[in-house]
């Protein structure tokens, strides 16, 4: 039985913005995380920072793998350093001609380029629901300040625009989540928040973004399993100190608050409790006293 070579993948990061891109490194020798490298891509030769190593693949992915071509030479990373000179005067080329041009809701952000110098990406962001115009016109303008250039443009969402400019996150850490580690955005929901129990006010919810916070993802479906195992708020419960109704769920730590009327508050274990169903009259967990009736005969000792 034949079994399969086995290979060593990295995630390559060619931007601040984007995700990573998985190549072949099996004919490296001891490739880090760190490490600089040039593959050829759709967009030519680039120069990208090896930001992250699979030591599990699916085996679909086997078959489409590129092969890395080198790791960067000392004569590779100073001509990045002259590259990012050359996409700062880009950057501000764009800018200007789109004064010029009067062209409004645009916003660009970045221009990028290509390691092999042949193409210059602009990175742009604008509203969803409005069409920019004269992206047309302006991609000309810029082809004849750059003549032996490939002019392309690339619309970003309002999560990657605030990945490259980072800085402080709406929680108070220094750097943003999407600026330290995200590498890929999650579709978030409202109903992430609803399920945390975290309050609905927008400034509460909604990053620099203005889009829903990606944190809301990170206890999302630990929250969603547990909560699956615990009674609802105002469901009855029978408890060790007897019947009660829910009022309130402390999920990462698996209890529940119960209320007993005039007798207030209490706190337990979900495992001590059980729920008691609609329509159901549960057996007490306390011991029953019966009164003694005084008209009923007792029985003397002899």
């Amino acid at each position: 039985m034949n079994q399969e070579v086995p290979i060593f993948v990295v995630g390559v990061r060619f931007s601040k913005i984007g995700k990573n891109y998985y190549f072949n490194a099996s004919h490296l020798n001891e490739i880090q995380l760190g490490d600089f490298i040039v593959v050829e891509t759709s967009r030519g030769w680039q120069l990208g920072e090896v930001a992250e190593i699979l030591h599990e693949i699916d085996p679909a992915m086997r078959q489409n793998l590129k092969k890395i071509d080198r790791r960067a030479t000392p004569v590779d990373l100073l001509k990045k350093q002259e590259l990012n000179l050359k996409e700062d005067e880009a950057l501000a080329k764009s800018l200007q001609k789109q004064r010029m041009m009067n062209i409004r809701g645009l916003k660009i952000v970045t221009a990028e380029y290509g390691f092999d110098e042949k193409s210059i990406s602009i990175l742009f962001s604008s509203p969803e629901d409005e069409e920019v115009k004269g992206l047309e016109k302006l991609q000309k303008a810029l082809r004849d300040e750059f003549p032996k250039m490939r002019i392309d443009f690339h619309k970003i969402g309002p999560r990657d625009v605030a990945k490259f400019y980072g800085g402080l996150g709406a929680c108070g850490l220094e750097t943003r989540c999407c600026t330290r580690f995200l590498d890929d955005f999650q579709s978030i929901s409202i109903k992430m928040a609803k399920i945390q129990d975290i309050s609905l006010t927008p400034s509460d919810i909604t990053g620099m973004c203005d889009r829903l916070r990606c944190c809301l993802n990170y206890e999302f479906s630990q929250y969603e399993e547990i909560l699956q195992g615990l009674p609802k708020r105002n469901q009855r419960v029978l408890t060790p100190n007897g019947e009660g109704k829910v009022v309130d769920l402390i999920p990462l730590q698996e209890k529940v608050v119960v209320e007993f009327g005039e007798e207030g508050e209490k706190t337990y274990d979900a495992k001590d409790i059980k729920k008691i169903e609609p329509g159901t009259i549960p057996k007490s967990s306390k011991p029953q006293i019966h009164p003694i009736n005084s008209s009923s005969p007792q029985k003397r000792n002899n």
